[in-house]
């Protein structure tokens, strides 16, 4: 443990220490909730019961509401300077009904249920060290962000992160950390497209000549999309979704596909994106045409100096607590990149240890809940004694 610390600053690692049963608690309370990104209520629940924990811990909190997707809450410490930033997201992939068929459960030293380590672990451990820092009395600035649809490219969420991430001294995004039990330095980007060809409607046994098969184009393309792939320059181009038609004996009229692509840079996207509007602009088919009807994004983590200082701080407070990590790169999104991408440092991954994420079998290791938050809450105490 660190010597370095003054008794209040001592204090909030004291303060984390004793709280594992706290966090398991809140944890089950949250797990328990669906919150899909687009099930509006379950993600304003969750956001619900954190709020009451920070509150109750003298934690300002505010409300960023959202139409449509579960709203976004912003949770301050209060201090002078730059604030140090934790963020997380309360959806989840899973649909409505998950939470009871497969509830939160401890198994020995390993947690299960649905969004346990993705990332609803993260939220906790942050909440945590919100609260260990306001009940300390430490006027040191911290905040935290808590957003909506991460698992859909936060596109209610990005806006919200921009604008109050912006002057941040530092970011840490609580993302799962890895099996490996390292933090993540690197990420890809990602697109998500959803395109629409039309075609011509005809019998297919009476008239098939008068129709254009919206579904042949799509396949065309669908071809031509995968050839964007390659490995080298880690672009990677996959058609996950198609439909389309109408009935086995009518030409189609319709086609529509959900294109997941990745990249490791900015300037890959671009190379990426332009490439993707070519394919959707040849006419494949006579008589049928395609478009983009959707498009939406993460920016790649690209680690920069200071996020590599960052980093280095972290590897240090996690050795004093008593743990050793690395950083690994992933080809996971996340919305670490939109902070990266905007100079703030940024270290991600720093969630308690989990693995098979988006499964049936998502796991966290319990016992790593209270270093994860430890190590989070010295190198930012540090930090922010460096700049005062």
């Amino acid at each position: 443990m660190s010597t370095d610390l003054s008794p209040r600053e001592q204090q909030v690692l004291d303060f984390l220490a004793a709280s594992q049963p706290q966090m398991l608690d809140l944890l089950q309370r949250i797990v328990d909730i669906d919150s899909g990104s687009y099930h509006k209520s379950g993600v304003d629940a969750v956001i619900a019961q954190l709020r009451a924990h920070l509150e109750h811990h003298g934690v300002q909190c505010d409300i960023h509401p959202n139409a449509q997707a579960g709203n976004c809450m912003r949770a301050s410490v209060a201090g002078s300077g730059k604030p140090v930033v934790l963020m997380g997201h309360c959806d989840t992939v899973f649909g409505e009904g998950t939470a009871a068929l497969r509830p939160f459960r401890v198994e020995d030293d390993t947690a299960y249920g649905p969004g346990v380590a993705d990332m609803k672990a993260g939220l906790v451990i942050n909440s945590f060290v919100l609260s260990a820092f306001a009940r300390a009395g430490i006027e040191a600035p911290m905040v935290g962000l808590y957003t909506a649809d991460e698992e859909i490219a936060s596109p209610a969420s990005r806006p919200f992160i921009e604008a109050n991430a912006v002057q941040a001294l530092a970011v840490f995004n609580s993302e799962p950390g890895r099996p490996s039990r390292n933090v993540v330095t690197g990420r890809k980007g990602a697109m998500f497209v959803d395109c629409e060809v039309t075609g011509i409607s005809a019998h297919s046994g009476v008239n098939h000549q008068e129709g254009a098969s919206a579904i042949e184009a799509l396949c065309r393309k669908v071809v031509q999309m995968h050839q964007l792939t390659s490995y080298d320059s880690g672009t990677t181009v996959n058609v996950g979704l198609i439909q389309g038609g109408l009935s086995v004996n009518t030409v189609a009229p319709q086609a529509r596909a959900s294109i997941d692509v990745r990249f490791k840079t900015a300037e890959a996207m671009e190379d990426v994106k332009a490439k993707l509007a070519a394919i959707m602009a040849q006419n494949d088919v006579h008589g049928t045409c395609a478009h983009i009807t959707q498009q939406r994004y993460f920016l790649p983590l690209v680690q920069s100096e200071a996020s590599k200082r960052l980093f280095d701080a972290y590897v240090d407070s996690a050795a004093s607590i008593g743990f050793g990590t690395s950083g690994e790169y992933t080809g996971g999104s996340a919305d670490s990149g939109f902070t990266a991408a905007a100079g703030i440092p940024t270290l991600c991954g720093t969630g308690p240890v989990g693995g098979k994420v988006h499964t049936a079998d998502e796991w966290l290791k319990v016992s790593s809940m209270v270093p994860r938050a430890q190590a989070i809450a010295l190198t930012a105490l540090r930090m922010l004694r460096t700049q005062a």
